[in-house]
């Protein structure tokens, strides 16, 4: 676990504390993902923390190498994530208001502990993207399919669906159909 003691960062003579550290991501993280990862292989943070009345904020590097689901088939697709985030962390209490306006989330620290391995985790999981597809999915354009069913791309609903005739206008269609089998037949009869 990844934990760092808040008033030493505060009141540390440096002006930032660098870290740089392999991370073994927690025994229950395969679990609370909730089947959005399959495996952690290695996960890279760097990252440098600093005072800034009233945070001790931190700026973090995370580069991870996961196993995840394929969206479409759910086989699993080896991802590598490189991102970036920031949080303050405040030892007092910060007014709701301040909390909602703030571009960097605020954490309140307890026991004087800043807790790195819940954020780099869940960053983990929020920087994973919806689509995520294995190779043979990607180049041979595999949707999942089963009885009666088949999933389709967008494109091919688009073009089935700028095909399909309305039919409330099909009817109209035929009644047109209709009138102008009886003026032609008509102008024939002339």
């Amino acid at each position: 676990m990844l934990k760092l003691n808040y008033s030493q960062i505060k009141y540390s003579k440096e002006p930032v504390t660098h870290i740089e550290c392999d991370l073994q991501v927690a025994d229950d993280f395969i679990k609370r993902s909730h089947g959005l990862v399959y495996r952690v292989d290695s996960v890279l943070l760097t990252g440098d923390l600093f005072y800034n009345q009233p945070f001790v904020t931190g700026n973090f590097q995370v580069q991870a190498d996961l196993l995840v689901p394929s969206s479409r088939s759910l086989d699993p697709v080896k991802f590598k994530e490189d991102f970036h985030f920031s949080e303050n962390y405040t030892d007092v209490e910060i007014a709701k208001e301040e909390i909602d306006e703030s571009d960097i989330p605020i954490v309140k620290v307890e026991h004087e502990v800043i807790d790195l391995q819940k954020a780099i985790e869940d960053n983990i999981l929020l920087n994973i993207p919806t689509t995520i597809l294995t190779t043979k999915e990607q180049e041979q354009g595999i949707y999942p399919e089963g009885k009666g069913w088949r999933v389709i791309s967008e494109k091919d609903f688009n073009k089935k669906k700028d095909d399909q005739i309305n039919p409330a206008f099909a009817k109209l269609k035929d009644l047109f159909k209709e009138n102008n089998e009886k003026i032609h037949n008509g102008n024939n009869d002339n």
